[in-house]
């Protein structure tokens, strides 16, 4: 189980990095424009997968940033979002590379966001859904970037970046 948490790590910052890419030939409208996605827009939806990737490693680890809103905008620029998108996603696979089996079976505890619920759960199910949760919305700032360019944007098929990875 731990190979498949670091191999998801793994692709999760390739496929980031396949949309970020894609996202840069955008202009500034494009990137704010709502195309209907959940939050609106590309840069609503990659701000979002950041916020959220940041609210999970504070639970996992007891460090790092936590935003107070599941919506909120921590940069407007690209650049600087994806500055702070690779910096996560480089924490992310640290996290990853350093679990044990043991620690994966643990119980934690955390508030939730959108109630004052305390959730206590293992470890393992909570971090497969941060990357299940990653490809979600990733997957919508996919279609953003078709609907926007009216090209197909670049795969980001899991099995491509086993590939390349030998």
């Amino acid at each position: 189980m731990l190979a498949m948490f670091q191999h998801h790590a793994g692709y999760n910052a390739w496929a980031n990095q396949r949309v970020y890419d894609a996202a840069a030939k955008l202009t500034d409208e494009q990137v704010w424009r709502d195309v209907g996605l959940f939050f609106g827009c590309v840069g609503g939806t990659l701000n979002h997968l950041l916020v959220t990737d940041r609210v999970w490693m504070k639970r996992f680890t007891g460090s790092g940033e936590h935003p107070a809103s599941l919506s909120a905008i921590l940069h407007r620029d690209l650049g600087e979002l994806r500055a702070a998108r690779e910096a996560e996603d480089q924490r992310i696979i640290a996290y990853a590379a350093g679990l044990t089996a043991e620690r994966l079976d643990e119980m934690f505890t955390y508030r939730k966001m959108t109630t004052p619920d305390m959730v206590t759960s293992k470890l393992w199910p909570d971090l497969l859904h941060v990357f299940n949760h990653q490809t979600h919305h990733r997957g919508q700032a996919h279609t953003g970037l078709s609907i926007l360019t009216g090209e197909e944007p670049p795969s980001l098929d899991m099995i491509q970046y086993a590939r390349t990875r030998g």
